[in-house]
C-alpha cells in the first residue's frame, strides 16, 4: 500500500508503541471503536526509546509506520508518547494525507484539575527534554499560572516491559519518583508515557503512603481514542464490515512475551507474529 492508493473503510488501524506501553492506549481504541479492526507493533526488541536518540526514534518509527501501511492500515497510532515527541512530525510529512494520531501528556487537562497550581510530570527523559514538550509547558504555563514539575522515570518502562507491575524494585522506583513531587505540593499527577497506567495500583499505593491528600491522576489514553474517531470520520474512514473487530500482533521481541502482555494486562489472545524491522523502508 502507498499514500496515494484509495482506503477502504474496511482497512485496519495501525497502532504502534516500542513496546507493551500503547497497550493502554489500545484498550480506550477497543472500547470507543468495536467495529473497527486493528493492527498493534510492539519494537520490544528496540525497547525502550525513553534513553536513544532522536534520529534513531525517528528512523523506527518511519520504519514501523511504512511496515503498518503495508499491512494495509489506513490509519496510524503513534502509541508512545517519547516517538510522538521525536518523530510524529517526520511521519506526517512522510504521509501527508494519513490520519496519524499521536499522544502527548495532558498538561492541559492537569491545568484544569489541579487545585495547589502544582502539577508532577511522569515521563521519559526523552520526552522531557523534547521541543514538543517544552513548547507544550510554556504554553500551559503562559496561560494557566500552573507550575509544572518534570520528572524522568529512568527504568520505570523496563519494570512495565519485564512485566513487574508491583516487584518491590518497581515500588522503590515509584517511591523515589513520586514521593518528591508531591512533598513539593503537586496535587496532580501526569501519566506522560504509555506504560505508566499499567502501574497505577502502585503509583496510588505510593501516594497512600505519602499524602492523606486527594491526587488527581491524568491518563490521555481516552482523549486520543476520541482524536482517532474524530479524525476517520473526517476522512471517511469511519467503519467497514470486513473483518471488523479483529485484532493482530507484531513485535520485533518476542511473541510469546507479547503475548502473555495482551493476555494479562488486556484479557485479549490475537495472533502475533514475529518481524524483523527493515529500517532501508523508512528511507525517503
Amino acid at each position: 500500500m502507498t499514500p496515494s492508493t484509495p482506503i477502504a473503510r474496511s482497512a485496519p488501524i495501525g497502532v504502534f508503541d516500542s513496546g507493551i506501553g500503547g497497550l493502554s492506549v489500545l484498550r480506550h481504541i477497543c472500547a470507543a471503536a468495536s467495529d473497527e479492526s486493528l493492527l498493534y507493533f510492539a519494537d520490544s526488541g528496540f525497547a525502550p526509546y525513553g534513553g536513544k536518540p532522536e534520529e534513531v526514534i525517528v528512523a523506527r518509527s518511519l520504519g514501523i509506520a511504512a511496515f503498518l501501511l503495508q499491512q494495509g492500515a489506513k490509519a496510524l497510532v503513534v502509541a508512545c508518547n517519547t516517538a510522538t515527541a521525536a518523530s510524529i512530525k517526520a511521519v506526517r510529512e512522510r504521509y501527508p494525507n494519513l490520519p496519524v494520531v499521536g499522544v502527548e501528556p495532558g498538561l492541559k487537562p492537569a491545568a484544569t484539575l489541579t487545585r495547589s497550581k502544582t502539577v508532577g510530570v511522569l515521563a521519559t527523559q526523552r520526552t522531557l527534554s523534547s521541543e514538543k514538550f517544552n513548547a507544550l509547558r510554556e504554553q500551559v504555563e503562559a496561560a494557566s499560572g500552573v507550575r509544572f514539575l518534570p520528572q524522568a522515570c529512568i527504568g520505570l518502562a523496563d519494570q512495565v516491559e519485564k512485566g513487574e507491575l508491583h516487584s518491590a524494585p518497581t515500588l522503590a522506583l515509584l517511591q523515589a519518583y513520586v514521593a518528591p513531587l508531591l512533598q513539593q505540593g503537586a496535587d496532580t499527577l501526569v501519566l506522560g508515557c504509555t506504560h505508566y497506567p499499567f502501574v497505577l495500583p502502585a503509583i496510588e499505593q505510593i501516594i497512600g503512603q505519602t499524602t492523606s491528600q486527594n491526587i488527581a491522576i491524568v491518563d490521555t489514553g481516552e482523549a486520543v481514542a476520541r482524536q482517532l474517531l474524530r479524525l476517520l470520520e473526517r476522512h471517511d474512514l469511519r467503519g467497514g464490515d470486513c473483518d471488523a473487530g479483529s485484532l493482530r500482533g507484531y513485535t520485533t521481541g518476542s511473541r510469546t512475551a507479547l503475548a502473555a502482555a495482551f493476555d494479562r494486562l488486556l484479557h485479549l489472545r490475537p495472533e502475533i507474529a514475529e518481524v524483523v524491522l527493515q529500517m532501508d523502508a523508512a528511507q525517503p
